[in-house]
């Protein structure tokens, strides 16, 4: 609106009264500015002048001062004690104007940010004023925007003197943008009361507040990352300078040019201005908008120069940061009243789909739990494939788990559990377990009390998660070492052929739906015949491990009345319970027979097919269930629980539970406590279950047999000790047989030149029953972790005799290095070799041991997957290529039947077996560790499974002869949902692993020995797996035509051993053209389920306390020796009468031993250097 020539009415509309709208007052407002900005900036010159001048003097009346401080006359704290007082209280409140306005305290950021809102309040009500003239009257008590401005500048004004007393430096403040802003912006609205006019004048400048935004998100933690806080950056600043500019073009545009008093203005409004300086910014220029005015044209000449170049640069950079932004930012904002997890580590397609398929299975109940991914890199196409398959159960977010703003992002305060997953195929095992260590520290530093579950490939690295002090077991923390758990079924499966296989199949989710699904074909698209041995193992396959609380109705019963009435009427298998001991308190028993009665809130262990199945355990009620024959039809009833009748009245039975408490004194002392908050963790529960025990001589086919004796079977029922507790203690207690928690044999430190076999010491040995470990490795080589290996085998459940020697066949110099923790175990044994060496092999006579393992510690070295499994596979083809010409091993056929390979009829009774070496290098007990699930297709090329099969229904890891550790997968999902099977499958495979163990281990000095007190003697009774055959023995009853449940009725009640599966001939029938001795795993057969003369049952079965075998190098008494000479004498005498009676056949000095009938328990003597031990 032109000032110089306003008609009346425009004149009467600015608000003022004739003559006064024709007057012009800016240059009144716009002077107040600069008198206050430069009135103050010669204040504060003129007063660093006079601060300068009084400084210099002083220092020069000082001088003098000081110099006789020097020579002693005096002091110069006098001097400055005023300006010291004085400065004191300044200071003061100088720190409290900068704690303000810094933001430092709560105060402060609430002031920042009403300055903040304040000013955008301001930059708002500018904008609604420029509809109205630049300048106009107005009445201060009548305009109520005016007067809310009035308060919006108090506030700055007051803010500006806070920033005044905190700066520094104050002629800098002075000059700053804010300060200027503030100048041009505040006095013009107080000399607007004195003149009761109103001028728009510089108050877009406010707009140069945006600017500050950033810092105030900052302030919220709305942002956080380096990039979020540099986009914000740009935008604000870019958005501020077009905004103020747009304001400056605005006030000239429609004020005019001053020189021509105001005679040539433009009317243009706000908006418009906003649009004319984006088309010239950005270039385009349209020319529909364009500047009249000098002034606005001279700006418009400088601002492009300027503007220009900030747009040129300013938006790529912001384009660029934009679509740099990662895809799987922002936060998790989880559905109200369901549960996530934190899923990190290792992530890809491989390790998350197998871990989802088992986390998800539908053989679980409801899983109402989310999984939120948290990884660095983005996921590649086959993982966003997987996640888009699976939205309604997976989010995926991209950063770090050290970084904590990161696991604010996947909310890990309220998350239910954090799973940390390791690349089981790196190239450095232990870089690997220090990156997920360092995870853990950063999870646990976040959030102490967060359930952490960690997978770590070596088990030393275990000693680590200790340091961590929020690392807490009982808490639910728990720690999967996949080399532990790898090579100690491998172990296991030295003792009980095909065991990795059977726990391999049970802690995995599988269904049977899903095992037919899955079932090979012939490599033709056709599927392989129902009535083949895959019928029975894909059955087996689909039942897992589950846990479950007893119903009321078994109360007071014994652990083996209730383990036989869940099968035979369940149709559930019950291995083992967790007892309470008090409040705080439990233990898991495993097999404990008629030791411990179960009661109320007793939980059990099971073995089915799904959780439904498990509910019957639950749901039984004798009123209502008693005359149900279809265990299908068990559901919950309406009656209580404490009406529910107990099956069995005991009057004997004490309620109270102190019956059960003093059973369990025969648990491990150093096991038999364990805190229980409803989560048992590694260690924490007594180990009453160990290694199976090994046969006395190895059959074909890699049996693992054991022979009981009827009279043995009656001590252990009847618990009579081999010896009296004081002849016990008289005998062990003066030396150290077993490490100090009385879980394993242990030996003095054996020097490894004394272990060490040349090829002819080698064949100079009778090396029968013995464990072949064949190693790919060399010095640069990564540790396997042989201890685990051995530690099963050396298991304190076993007598010394029983104990199977162990061969190392590989590389020395890799084999010093895994030394330092094997030296305390009795009964190993190194040959510097190749286990490539045909000549080698034999030398360590591979075709008599009970079973060959091949490993490598190379796998990881080659980029072909195929390729990281062509050592072992070499070997184990290499070994089934060699013959040998002193064994039998032949298929034989007679009249009594088809016998399979390897077992020939004697005394023309199919029950007496005599033990046959391997002709062939196929029929060597051998189990080859794989990488690559798909490189099982090379191991045996008479198979015809096809390349796409899945492992576990190959005939390879079906029969027990190959394992990889992707099977170990579905831990990470079953420990979620249940940390006490970890407990009870670790206690199975590593043979009486205990924290107490894995703190002495953390220490680096190895094990250490115990004495041989009656307290350590406690701790070896715990169960064993073993392998108990059909054909002969207290189960030979069975063998024509019995029934599995008869079996397991017959076993359980008699001997209190638990059976739970079958190791079979892969051919049983007479009709095979050419039948093989492989033999495959059945995991908890029916009841109705028909067994074979050939079978082979998995068990648990007891302790068994037999006197115990003399131990080399001992130091005895006088007394001991005399003792154990009558008793020598005695032997000498009952072996000179069986062989009068022809029962016994000697053994040639410098041959392999005859064939002789099937004694397991007793090995036959070898000529093995004990003092080795």
């Amino acid at each position: 609106m032109s000032y110089a020539n306003l008609t009346l009415s425009e004149c009467l509309a600015t608000g003022c009264d004739e003559p006064k709208c024709y007057e012009r007052k800016w240059y009144i407002f716009l002077s107040s500015s600069l008198v206050t900005f430069f009135g103050g900036l010669l204040m504060i010159l003129l007063f660093r002048l006079f601060t300068y001048v009084c400084l210099r003097r002083g220092k020069v009346e000082a001088a003098p001062a000081v110099q006789a401080n020097a020579n002693g006359k005096g002091s110069t704290n006098a001097i400055f004690k005023n300006s010291e007082s004085e400065v004191g209280w300044m200071t003061s409140i100088k720190d409290w104007a900068a704690s303000l306005i810094s933001a430092q305290t709560i105060s402060g950021r609430i002031l920042v940010m009403i300055v903040f809102m304040l000013s955008v309040g301001s930059v708002l009500i500018y904008i609604y004023q420029t509809e109205a003239p630049i300048e106009r009257c107005f009445k201060v008590t009548e305009d109520v925007v005016w007067q809310i401005d009035l308060g919006f500048n108090l506030i700055f004004l007051l803010y500006f003197g806070l920033r005044f007393i905190a700066a520094t430096d104050r002629l800098w403040f002075w000059l700053e943008l804010n300060s200027l802003v503030d100048f041009f912006t505040i006095p013009p609205i107080f000399v607007s009361i004195y003149l009761e006019r109103h001028w728009l004048g510089l108050r877009f400048l406010r707009a140069l507040r945006l600017m500050q935004l950033p810092e105030i998100m900052q302030f919220l933690t709305i942002l956080k990352t380096s990039n979020s806080i540099k986009l914000a950056n740009l935008c604000c600043t870019l958005v501020s300078i077009w905004l103020t500019a747009a304001g400056f073009i605005h006030l000239v545009e429609n004020s005019g040019d001053p020189w021509l008093a105001f005679s040539n203005p433009q009317v243009l409004t706000y908006w418009e201005c906003v649009y004319l300086l984006m088309v010239t910014m950005s270039t385009v220029g349209y020319g529909d908008i364009y500047a009249e005015t000098t002034m606005g044209r001279v700006f418009m000449t400088f601002f492009i120069m300027g503007a220009l170049a900030m747009f040129a640069s300013y938006v790529p950079e912001i384009m660029e940061l934009i679509g740099g932004r990662r895809k799987y930012g922002g936060s998790y904002n989880g559905e109200s009243g369901k549960k996530h997890v934190v899923l990190c580590g290792h992530i890809t397609y491989e390790s998350v789909s197998n871990f989802i398929k088992d986390f998800l299975h539908k053989d679980r109940d409801d899983v109402n739990v989310e999984v939120v991914l948290l990884h660095n890199s983005e996921p590649d196409l086959a993982l966003e494939a997987f996640f888009k398959r699976h939205f309604t159960h997976l989010q995926f977010f991209q950063g770090s788990v050290l970084d904590s703003t990161d696991l604010e992002r996947v909310r890990l305060k309220v998350a239910d559990a954090c799973l940390v997953l390791a690349n089981k195929y790196c190239d450095d095992p232990d870089q690997e377990d220090a990156a997920n260590i360092m995870r853990v520290i950063s999870i646990k530093n976040y959030h102490p009390k967060i359930r952490t579950i960690v997978q770590l490939l070596q088990y030393h690295n275990k000693a680590y998660l200790l340091n961590i002090p929020s690392w807490n077991w009982r808490e639910g923390d728990d720690v999967i070492c996949l080399a532990e758990l790898k090579l100690g079924l491998i172990a296991q499966s030295c003792l009980a052929p095909g065991f990795s296989t059977m726990m391999a199949n049970l802690f995995a989710m599988r269904s049977n739906s899903e095992a037919e699904e899955a079932e090979p074909n012939n490599g033709k698209g056709k599927q392989i015949n129902q009535d083949t041995w895959q019928k029975h193992y894909l059955a087996g396959c689909g039942n897992e491990m589950y846990t479950e609380y007893l119903s009321p109705a078994f109360n007071g019963m014994s652990f083996t009345d209730v383990s036989e009435f869940c099968f035979t009427k369940l149709k559930l298998l019950l291995i083992a319970v967790e007892i309470s001991m008090d409040s705080t308190d439990s233990t898991i028993a495993i097999n404990p027979g008629h030791n411990v009665r179960t009661r109320e809130g007793t939980l059990g262990f099971f073995v089915a097919a799904s959780a439904q199945e498990v509910k019957r355990a639950y749901f039984y009620c004798k009123n209502c269930h008693g005359n149900i024959n279809d265990c299908r039809k068990i559901k919950q009833c309406r009656c209580d629980s404490e009406k529910r009748l107990p099956l069995i009245y005991d009057p004997e039975y004490n309620i109270s539970g102190k019956e059960d408490i003093a059973a369990l004194s025969m648990i491990p002392s150093n096991l038999e406590k364990g805190k229980y908050n409803g989560n048992i963790s590694p260690g924490g529960s007594p180990h009453r279950h160990g290694p199976s025990t090994p046969r006395t001589r190895p059959r074909c086919g890699g049996i693992a047999h054991l022979h009981i004796s009827e009279e043995l079977y009656e001590i252990r029922r009847q618990g009579l000790p081999s010896l009296p507790l004081s002849e016990q203690k008289e005998i062990d207690e003066d030396t150290k047989r077993f490490d100090s928690t009385g879980m394993f044999h242990w030996c003095p430190s054996t020097n490894i030149d004394d272990s060490i076999l040349t090829r002819n010491q080698a064949q100079m040995k009778i090396m029968n029953g013995h464990v072949v470990v064949c190693i790919f490795a060399d010095k640069d080589s990564p540790l396997i972790g042989l201890r685990n290996l051995v530690m099963p085998l050396r298991a304190s459940n076993f007598h010394y005799n029983e104990l199977k020697n162990i061969v190392l066949l590989g590389s020395l110099e890799y084999i010093k290095k895994e030394w330092e923790t094997l030296k305390n175990f009795p009964r190993v044994h190194i040959l510097d070799g190749s286990p490539l060496s045909r000549a080698d092999l034999r030398s360590v006579n591979v075709n008599l041991c009970d079973m060959c393992v091949i490993l490598s510690a190379n796998q990881g070295k080659s980029e072909d997957p195929y390729l990281q499994d062509k050592e072992t596979i070499l070997a184990s083809l290499n070994l089934k290529a060699m013959t040998f010409d002193d064994s039998i091993g032949l298929l034989r056929e007679s009249s009594q039947g088809f016998v399979p390979q390897g077992l020939a009829p004697i005394l023309g009774s199919p029950k007496s077996l005599s033990r046959r070496g391997s002709a062939v290098g196929a029929n060597v007990p051998m189990i080859t560790e794989l990488v690559n699930d798909s490189n099982v297709q090379f191991l045996d090329q008479d198979d015809d499974d096809d390349p796409d099969t899945e492992l576990y229904v190959t005939q390879p890891f079906a029969c027990g002869t190959a394992f990889a550790v992707s099977v170990l997968d579905s831990l990470m999902s079953a420990t979620y949902f249940n940390d006490n099977a970890l407990t009870l499958i670790r206690t199975l495979i590593t043979g009486g692993a205990t924290p107490e163990l894995e703190q002495i281990l953390a220490e680096g000095a190895g094990m250490r020995g115990g004495y041989t007190t009656p307290q350590l003697l406690n701790n070896r009774d715990r169960c064993k797996v073993v392998q108990l055959p059909v054909y002969e023995g207290p189960l030979a009853q069975y063998a024509n035509g019995g029934q599995y449940g008869e079996l397991f009725e017959y076993a359980l009640t008699k001997y209190e051993i638990l059976c739970f599966g079958i190791y079979r001939f892969r051919d049983t029938t007479a009709t095979t053209a050419t039948p093989s001795s492989k033999r495959y795993v059945i995991t908890n057969p029916p009841l109705e389920f028909l067994l074979m003369p050939t079978d082979m049952i998995f068990c648990l079965m007891p302790f068994e306390p037999s006197k115990e075998s003399t131990y080399p190098g001992r130091e005895r008494s006088s007394k001991r020796r005399k003792r154990d000479g009558d008793r020598e004498r005695d032997r000498e005498r009952e072996r000179d009468r069986e062989r009068d009676n022809g029962e016994v056949r000697n053994h040639g000095r410098g041959g392999h031993p005859q064939a002789s009938p099937l004694h397991t328990n007793n090995h036959p003597k070898e000529e093995w250097d004990e003092t080795l031990c």
